[in-house]
């Protein structure tokens, strides 16, 4: 299967506010997100992207703008990529949602978290990851499975989407960061699938775009398979 980069939006004029912005239209990037937007072209420049995959809102739009007018790409927007519905909490600051009692089910117990008028986390997991494994799948048959592509999406739907990658319980997402511009990389597999990075913020990405597979017979090792005492990683 191809490997997918996991790219968090940029910095927002909503994060830092205090504000729980959701899906409110118009959110968008501050000027150190613009800033960081822009440093995204020098990040991935050794990555070879075959299609870039984005949820439909602004933020995250105006995220990989730079990127695909430098590679000449045309993103796919996905729906199921969105931010979450917060429904009644859109908007409100955080110091008032604190107080409310579904608080600490979102923090504790964030599986059984349903946000009035709006949707479950159980239920983001489920459309974030039949999203992401949908298109990965699309684009191994497309473009072969040494193929790497980049989805730009937000912190709580990437968490999820992390979470079921390491085969975690939703209930322990809120242990994991992703932070502004981050980015994450998962490569699936038939059987399971590898983690290669968590919330970077710099340092380099070339290791990460796959090598063409040996043949099974040369080492006895699977592509789907874990090296025993770890990966050897690239010998160049």
């Amino acid at each position: 299967m191809a490997t997918v980069v996991l790219l968090r939006h940029a910095r927002s004029t909503a994060n830092g506010s205090g504000v729980l912005a959701g899906r409110t239209p118009g959110v968008e990037l501050d000027e150190t997100g613009r800033k960081q937007a822009d440093e995204l072209v020098r990040r991935l420049a050794d990555v070879p992207l075959a299609e870039v995959v984005c949820s439909p809102l602004l933020r995250c739009q105006q995220t990989i703008a730079p990127l695909i007018a430098d590679r000449g790409l045309t993103p796919v927007t996905e729906d199921d990529l969105s931010e979450v519905d917060y429904g009644e909490w859109t908007n409100k600051g955080l110091r008032e949602l604190g107080k409310e009692k579904l608080w600490s089910v979102v923090q504790q117990h964030p599986s059984a978290a349903v946000f009035p008028g709006g949707e479950g986390l159980a239920a983001v997991q489920t459309r974030a990851v039949r999203a992401v494994r949908a298109h990965d799948a699309r684009i191994t048959a497309a473009h072969g499975a040494e193929s790497v592509w980049l989805l730009c999406s937000h912190g709580d739907v990437l968490k999820s989407i992390l979470a079921d990658a390491l085969g975690q319980h939703l209930d322990t997402f809120q242990r994991i960061v992703v932070n502004p511009a981050s980015v994450s990389v998962v490569q699936y597999t038939d059987t399971r699938p590898f983690v290669l990075r968590m919330n970077e913020n710099a340092g380099e990405l070339a290791s990460i775009v796959p090598t063409k597979p040996q043949p099974a017979e040369a080492d006895g090792v699977r592509p789907a398979d874990a090296v025993p005492g770890g990966d050897p990683g690239r010998t160049s």
